[in-house]
């Protein structure tokens, strides 16, 4: 698996182009405030948009899907719980004192257990609720990685204070959705460099007993 990775300015997120080599296609994951520079990649790769996959639908994470969209035509993909967050994202820029254009509807829901077959990479769906209703894991099996969006970073795990967050529920995603996965899976976040499940579950403050955390 190809992947590159566009840190916006401001909430430092990360989205990503992912795809296998020799594709003539590439997916957007969480295209955030680099949205023009994805673009561009695409375009220097010779590659098509073939979905943008949502993991969640905070503002950082989707303030690039109108012009990604508008300069591709990519269908969208998002779990449907977050579909109160994805209409409402007018409402999260004001709050941060910001603008954006509206993104249109999604074309796809996103289910747990799901597998897409998109770009010659095949991503197995996990719902893992907490830090967003529907937030999703994209578990590219074969290629031993996964994108966690803003469930799990390195040394620290999604916060749970904004509307729709529950700590509890998010650490029983945690359990459930990512330590589960095998220890070398690299886990690409939504804001911060990769980890591996086996780094995480090692030191990991919010996981580990020693540190006050739960899950060894």
């Amino acid at each position: 698996m190809n992947v590159e990775t566009f840190v916006a300015p401001g909430f430092a997120q990360n989205a990503y182009l992912a795809w296998a080599d020799g594709s003539d296609s590439a997916v957007a994951i969480d295209p955030g405030g680099r949205a023009a520079e994805m673009l561009e990649r695409l375009a220097v790769r010779r590659l098509k948009l073939e979905a943008v996959l949502i993991t969640h639908a905070h503002i950082d994470h989707i303030e690039g899907v109108a012009p990604m969209v508008r300069a591709t035509g990519a269908p969208v993909y998002m779990h449907p719980d977050d579909d109160r967050l994805y209409r409402n994202v007018a409402v999260q820029a004001a709050q941060f004192g910001m603008r954006i254009e509206l993104p249109p509807p999604y074309d796809h829901k996103l289910t747990h257990d799901q597998t897409l077959e998109l770009a010659g990479l095949r991503f197995g769906v996990r719902h893992a609720p907490g830090h967003a209703p529907g937030h999703v894991l994209l578990y590219v099996a074969d290629a031993e990685a996964a994108f966690v969006g803003d469930v799990i970073f390195q040394g620290s795990i999604g916060r749970t204070d904004l509307p729709g967050g529950d700590f509890q529920q998010l650490m029983t995603s945690i359990r459930e959705q990512v330590l589960t996965m095998p220890d070398h899976t690299t886990l690409y976040s939504g804001h911060g460099p990769t980890t591996t499940v086996e780094r995480e579950r090692a030191s990991n403050p919010f996981l580990v007993p020693d540190f006050g955390g739960r899950f060894a």
